[in-house]
């Protein structure tokens, strides 16, 4: 059994797959954020949509979040905060960080997330992201004299450069 995404060291089948599944509800506005990463991990894209408030659905651009989604390497989310949000609650709050890699450039994700509780029902309704942070190269540089990474054995200006 692989352990879930949303790093609550817990398997993907008894944490966050029953969210994503549809076979549950999240009980708090903190499941719901996990589960929503861990949809981001599995490219369960029909369930962010579905997760997002009806008015911001029609917002969403399917195509790019699929696209982000399949095309990045997700490497851990890290819940900073949690405000309300609990199973007797109506609103919430949950500050995160999520880290991926993306055309070989890492980047951290950090978001100040609001959730509403709809008919028993969390989901998510807007997000404020913090300014994006220096992004660093996941790879060392390439210099222009350097052998050319592809393995061709020239230099790199002079080959993929």
């Amino acid at each position: 059994m692989k352990t879930c995404p949303c790093g609550s060291l817990r398997y993907y089948a008894d944490c966050c797959e029953p969210y994503v599944t549809g076979a549950q509800n999240a009980p708090t506005a903190e499941a719901l954020m996990r589960s929503r990463y861990a949809a981001y991990v599995e490219h369960a894209v029909d369930y962010l949509m579905q997760t997002c408030m009806l008015e911001g659905r029609e917002k969403i651009d399917r195509k790019s979040t699929q696209d982000w989604s399949e095309k990045s390497t997700w490497l851990g989310l890290n819940i900073l905060s949690v405000r309300g949000g609990g199973e007797g609650d109506t609103e919430g709050e949950v500050e995160f960080e999520a880290s991926y890699e993306l055309q070989g450039l890492k980047e951290l994700h950090h978001e100040n997330a609001r959730f509403k509780k709809l008919d028993g029902r969390w989901f998510y309704d807007q997000g404020l992201v913090a300014p994006a942070a220096t992004i660093t190269r996941a790879a060392p540089k390439v210099g222009r004299n350097d052998p050319c990474p592809c393995g061709s054995g020239r230099k790199y200006k002079h080959c993929c450069g």
